[in-house]
């Protein structure tokens, strides 16, 4: 049992913390699993709402590709808040330890990926333009069952209003997109309220004004990363603080734990 005040004030900040995001993991897994197992009762649950943007989630191949990202950060996000909060709960030198080299090995990825992107910049931005075209050519499909990588694309090209990754004609590297009639998907359109293209004409004959055939999205991307870079580096910052944090009182709970062992 811990007795001094200030140990007793870190158990219980990790307790409180690590118990929200347990739970929070919890129901992102349990909906994982839940969309995997039965994912008609969820595509009848979208149905009773009477919204045109609602439906294009009731596609089987999307909620598939769904379910396995949301079990596969909510078992991430189980496991690291479980050995938290009952290591802190029970007071378990193992399971803080173990907690906290799982956070330094989190913040260590997070500061190794920002080095890197940083000294290799340009190679980088290369890599990133190639796995975007890579699968906007190979996974994106302009069938009725859309998956999540089409629906992400044409999110992408509707929020930002672009097309493709350097212009409209990336769509033409797509081999299952240019046995069809149309030469651009209608996200890339200039659309309605209603997300229709206001010219119908616009998919086979795209032009500067009724589309961003011109206009590709990493340009675009990038023009948004650097309108928000403030905001990316305060959250950034946050983020790295509330894992060194973290780490700090979980070593501490563990040392306190252990001299009052012996």
């Amino acid at each position: 049992m811990v007795y001094d005040c200030g140990s007793c004030m870190v158990k219980y900040i990790l307790c409180g913390f690590n118990f929200i995001i347990f739970i929070a993991g919890t129901v992102v897994l349990g909906t994982g699993i839940w969309l995997l197992i039965d994912m008609n009762s969820f595509i009848g649950l979208l149905k009773v709402v009477p919204t045109e943007t609602l439906e294009t989630f009731t596609s089987p191949a999307f909620i598939q590709q769904a379910s396995y990202i949301l079990i596969a950060i909510g078992a991430f996000t189980f496991l690291i808040s479980f050995l938290g909060y009952c290591g802190a709960l029970k007071e378990s030198q193992c399971m803080l330890t173990l907690y906290g080299i799982l956070l330094i090995v989190i913040l260590i990825m997070e500061i190794a990926a920002g080095v890197v992107a940083a000294i290799y910049k340009t190679k980088a931005e290369e890599q990133t333009k190639n796995l975007l075209k890579m699968s906007l050519e190979k996974y994106y499909n302009g069938t009725d069952s859309k998956d999540a990588v089409t629906l992400a694309w044409d999110s992408l090209q509707m929020n930002l209003k672009c097309c493709g990754v350097d212009n409209g004609k990336d769509y033409q590297l797509n081999q299952a997109w240019k046995e069809q009639s149309n030469i651009i998907p209608p996200s890339c359109c200039a659309l309605s309220l209603d997300n229709k293209p206001l010219d119908p004409t616009c998919t086979t004959s795209p032009n500067d004004s009724n589309s961003y055939f011109r206009t590709g999205c990493y340009g675009k991307i990038i023009e948004w990363i650097r309108l928000n870079m403030n905001i990316i580096i305060i959250a950034a910052a946050i983020l790295g603080l509330i894992e060194i944090v973290g780490i700090l009182f979980a070593f501490c709970l563990a040392k306190s734990i252990n001299r009052y062992e012996k």
